[in-house]
């Protein structure tokens, strides 16, 4: 099963990434390059990493320009996970290229490469909430709390894991086919946001 990998993988960049806990660290990735493995490792390390800076630029004392240079950051790690997302919905497309989809094959909201998205954030949520659930110095209720939210995110991992895998399964069979729509993010574009076009001038 697809997600089965994708919920390894995930974990272990986000295990690994919390050895240092560093936004700065350069990842080992210790998947064979090319592999399906080390795109999904480079994906969540770019969601960790990211994760961290938001929690940087929410402090509330910080300095203005230091947080126009997190969300510059943030910026660019959000087109870097975009990228990254396209190569995961390739390696889909290439894969079942030559299933011939049913006459009665429907399309889905979503690519595979999306829902996986979601899966690598879900697997974040879950490492944090979890941390959550064992701080000190904080009242059984608020622990309690947390723990009902770190349940029903487990609850969804298992839900969004299932979905991911039927989506495939149905890709497979021919009876959903992809159809897969890139990013065209037009504030990074120099040539389509208008306030970069314009500041050439």
């Amino acid at each position: 099963m697809i997600s089965k990998l994708c919920n390894e993988v995930f974990e272990r960049a986000i295990n690994d990434y919390h050895l240092y806990n560093d936004i700065d660290k350069a990842y080992e990735n210790p998947f064979e390059e090319g592999t399906f493995d080390n795109v999904l490792y480079i994906k969540c390390w770019i969601d960790t990493a990211q994760w961290h800076m938001e929690d940087e630029i929410r402090n509330p004392s910080i300095d203005p320009v230091e947080a126009l240079k997190w969300k510059r950051r943030i910026d660019s790690s959000n087109q870097e996970r975009t990228d990254i997302v396209e190569v995961i919905d390739s390696y889909f497309l290439t894969k079942y290229k030559d299933v011939q989809p049913l006459e009665t094959a429907r399309i889905n909201t979503e690519s595979p490469a999306w829902a996986i998205d979601r899966l690598s954030i879900l697997a974040l949520k879950i490492y944090h909430m979890r941390e959550e659930t064992t701080r000190a110095n904080v009242s059984e209720a608020d622990l309690n709390q947390r723990k009902g939210k770190l349940a029903i995110l487990l609850q969804q991992q298992i839900d969004l894991s299932l979905a991911i895998d039927e989506l495939i399964e149905d890709i497979q069979n021919g009876e959903k086919y992809m159809k897969v729509y890139r990013q065209m993010k037009m504030y990074n574009d120099p040539e389509l946001n208008p306030v970069l076009y314009n500041s050439k001038k």
